[in-house]
């Protein structure tokens, strides 16, 4: 549980938090082979936070050569399924029982507030895990019907070794999808968190063997992505991998695994999701607070953000100035202050890619209605206002790139079949959302919409339950849900011939 800290009290808390910034390899913590390392920047400060291992080939060859031993040795992969929950149960305890802790780690490394690190990330993590190790011993195996001379099974085996690549956004969140299913089908998994936000998942590293993971079943690997995870790409030994990013780097794992040994592969590559907003939408209020949250939280970084807002003209303008209204609640702040909504972006870097995409917007005819300013720039952080792009064209690169930044770019259209066609004219297809009062639009939306996840009348309720994943260039497979264990198995059939 959180405990309840004002600012100053998070402050302090930061200055003598220890920093967890070596690989966590065969169950212990160590440099890489060669010394090297990275330097990660505070975010909200703009001077060095950590300086972090980075794992380059040999140090991937080592944990790779160990995942491999252990998985063989069958210490976790043929211990019995109520054991493993057993085990899984503790991890995701200490997950809770570190809440504050790791919550500062990700809020320092990120950016984000610490208001939802404590209440978001972290719970959301430890409930994921607690919910496949509480689905583990509940799948069953199938038995085929087949003639009386025989008796053919399905059954379900893990995959072997599995990496796991997650991004910067939502680290543990994300993290917690991929280490859940793939841990729990009894695999040794090979976590690569993003350079960006590497200290949460080393601290992760630990709490799983004080949980009683084994050593070499779950280990964690820091670097770049081009350093790291090329090398779990292109690693003969690794049985599949699963990643979030974006689509240009989850088409460079698909031709890592088609030059090495075609691992599986499982990708979640973004999206630029439309909400639409019809002219049959009785309650703007309650929409327009919506479309603010769906595509403002976490500063706008967010795979499935509801970037794009499709309104009828007949309701734009009093939407539109409902949605202006709501920017002063997002008006970005200190990230360790409990009451900030907005914290700081990634990095300077992200930071000028995303103002790159406001004058980009303005060469195309775009208009930026509101927000988008540098703000908080006597810290030496990634601050930046939330905005409102006007007069947006959908074959403009702003509605049709991932800025993956609070940047809202408003398309107008005339009537629910030109608003699907708008939000269909998309390499993505991760998530939608339709706000309509008319249940027949609604089910007729929700059917033509190409996207993983479409919301009727709300955006971004979700559940572990529930799949996630998208279509076109927004990725191949699912997070989430039972289907998530497709990923992490493979269903063997055996034959049993009792003539």
């Amino acid at each position: 549980m959180a405990a309840i800290m004002n600012g100053d009290e998070w402050h302090a808390r930061a200055q003598g938090l220890a920093l967890p910034t070596r690989a966590f390899i065969d169950g212990a913590y160590g440099t890489s082979a060669d010394g090297a390392t990275f330097t990660r920047i505070n975010p909200a400060t703009g001077r060095e936070l950590a300086v972090i291992t980075e794992c380059a080939a040999a140090d991937v060859d080592r944990a790779v050569a160990t995942a491999r031993r252990s998985f063989e040795s069958g210490e976790w992969a043929l211990r019995d399924p109520g054991e493993r929950k057993a085990v899984l149960l503790r991890f995701a305890e200490l997950v809770r029982g570190h809440t504050d802790e790791l919550a500062l780690l990700e809020t320092l490394d990120t950016g984000k507030p610490i208001g939802q690190t404590t209440t978001v990330d972290v719970p959301a993590c430890a409930a994921t895990i607690q919910w496949y190790a509480e689905a583990l011993d509940k799948l069953y195996d199938e038995v085929a019907p087949t003639g009386a001379s025989a008796v053919a099974t399905v059954t379900r085996e893990p995959v072997g070794v599995v990496a796991a690549v997650v991004p910067w956004n939502y680290p543990l969140i994300i993290a917690s999808w991929k280490l859940g299913p793939a841990l729990a089908a009894g695999n040794s998994v090979l976590l690569k968190p993003a350079e960006q936000s590497s200290l949460a998942s080393l601290r992760l590293g630990a709490l799983a063997a004080e949980a009683g993971i084994p050593a070499g079943v779950f280990q964690v690997l820091p670097g770049r992505g081009e350093v790291t995870g090329a090398a779990l790409g292109r690693h003969r030994d690794v049985d599949a991998i699963a990643f979030t990013g974006s689509t240009e780097i989850g088409q460079r794992f698909l031709a890592y695994a088609a030059e090495s040994n075609l691992k599986r592969i499982a990708l979640e590559c973004g999206g630029k999701s439309p909400q639409i907003v019809t002219r049959d939408c009785g309650d703007l209020d309650r929409a327009a607070s919506a479309v603010a949250w769906g595509i403002w939280y976490n500063q706008g970084e967010t795979c499935h953000a509801g970037s794009r807002l499709i309104v009828d003209r007949a309701v734009r303008q009093p939407l539109l100035a409902r949605i202006e209204a709501l920017l002063p609640t997002f008006e970005p702040g200190d990230p360790l202050d409990p009451d900030t909504v907005t914290g700081a972006l990634i990095e300077a870097q992200h930071l000028d890619r995303v103002q790159m995409y406001l004058a980009l917007a303005r060469q195309e005819g775009a208009r930026v209605r509101t927000g988008g300013e540098r703000v908080r720039e006597e810290t030496g952080g990634a601050f930046m206002r939330p905005a409102i792009l006007d007069r947006v064209e959908n074959g403009m690169r702003v509605a049709r790139e991932e800025i993956f930044g609070p940047v809202l770019a408003v398309l107008e259209c005339d009537g629910l079949d030109q608003a699907i066609a708008l939000a269909n004219d998309s390499s993505y297809g991760l998530a939608a959302s339709v706000w309509t009062d008319r249940i027949a639009d609604a089910h007729r939306a929700a059917r033509a919409l190409r996207a993983g996840t479409v919301w009727i009348n709300c955006y971004d309720q979700s559940s572990v339950a529930t799949p996630f994943g998208g279509y076109k260039q927004s990725g191949v497979g699912r997070d989430r849900s039972l289907h998530a264990f497709d990923k992490f198995t493979e269903r063997k059939t055996t034959w049993l011939d009792l003539s």
